[in-house]
């Protein structure tokens, strides 16, 4: 034996307890509370759906008939005023009865005629207006839709192991076998 090769300075004591520990070296792990895994075979897989909300931006679009009006390119004539300002000189000079005034009233009905001349030409180019044209247009707008749809969430797994009846939820469907966690400990 072991302990007699160093003679008897350990004597029987060491003998005794290598003896007494040895069994306990020959003991599974698993009776001393070691966890171990094997497989439970499946019963049951329900799968579990829950519903989800989203927001989805759409756009919506219509025709719409619009006018368009462009003003029509007037072009600048003197003939108006210029007409009004002789018209109105000619009136200031027959009114006038000295030269002085004659000369005063010529000034002024050029004046005021060229001005009553320049008014005439303006209304006659308004009362001709501007172009207008019809043509449509797409309006769009982005309206928010609230969509619901259902999602898979997990499954519910009812496994048999031992005899014994368990369920629980999983995130994938575990097919015709589960691995299942064993945990041994003695009785005391």
């Amino acid at each position: 034996m072991f302990c007699r090769k160093f003679g008897n300075k350990f004597g029987n004591k060491f003998e005794i307890k290598a003896k007494a520990l040895l069994p306990l070296l020959l003991i599974p792990a698993t009776a001393m509370g070691a966890t171990t895994y094997d497989r439970a075979r499946v019963v049951d897989v329900e799968p579990l759906y829950e519903t989800v909300s989203y927001d989805v931006p759409v756009e919506q679009c219509r025709q719409e008939r619009v006018r368009y009006s462009k003003p029509r390119q007037q072009h600048a004539s003197a003939t108006g005023p210029l007409l009004g300002a002789l018209i109105g000189g000619a009136i200031g000079n027959a009114v006038g009865h000295e030269k002085r005034n004659k000369q005063v009233g010529t000034v002024v009905g050029a004046l005021l005629g060229g001005s009553i001349g320049a008014d005439i030409s303006r209304r006659s180019h308004s009362q001709h207006g501007s172009t207008v044209r019809y043509g449509t247009e797409q309006i769009c707008n982005v309206m928010h839709e609230v969509r619901e749809e259902e999602r898979l969430a997990g499954y519910n797994v009812t496994y048999v192991y031992a005899g014994e009846t368990y369920t629980t939820r999983m995130r994938r469907d575990p097919g015709d076998s589960i691995r299942v966690r064993v945990s041994v400990r003695p009785v005391d």
